[in-house]
């Protein structure tokens, strides 16, 4: 099972893959924002490439459990993405990952971890993030690929 999982930003998509069993998830890639066509296609070609069965995209619900304005933004994407992939695409809530994320390189002990975290290591982290909790809550229920609770 290869899970691909997508940490939506306005300026940076990080990306993190599932390795094969469908235990971890690896930061893969950080995509620049160029728009939702070139980003699409990105995102497909990875998809492609690595043989992807399930999308995981962080879904940013507020902490009281409401869908701010940031979820209309990653559904719109999302509905782009479903008209070019054909594989399921799961939101994920991703409470607090891209703070927790920043954390962890803050905690760091890595200065060159530090210095990248303008460079996308929080998005890649965050993404990660992500996509260990699905990962982790589709292994506790036996839930198997494009699963959703």
């Amino acid at each position: 099972m290869r899970v691909l999982g997508i940490d939506y930003g306005e300026k940076r998509i990080g990306v993190a893959i599932g390795d094969e069993l469908g235990f971890l998830a690896h930061g893969l890639t950080v995509i620049i924002r160029y728009g939702n066509e070139q980003d699409v296609e990105k995102i497909a070609q990875l998809v492609c490439e690595n043989n992807i069965k399930t999308l995981v995209v962080g879904y940013p619900v507020l902490l009281n459990g409401t869908e701010g304005i940031q979820c209309k933004k990653v559904n719109d994407f999302i509905e782009i993405l479903s008209a070019r992939i054909t594989i399921p695409i799961v939101r994920e809530d991703e409470s607090c990952t891209s703070s927790y994320a920043a954390e962890i390189i803050r905690n760091s002990k890595s200065k060159r971890q530090r210095q990248h975290r303008r460079h996308g290591l929080v998005d890649k982290i965050a993404a990660v993030l992500i996509l260990q909790s699905y990962l982790e809550r589709m292994r506790r229920y036996g839930i198997g690929e494009g699963g959703v609770l």
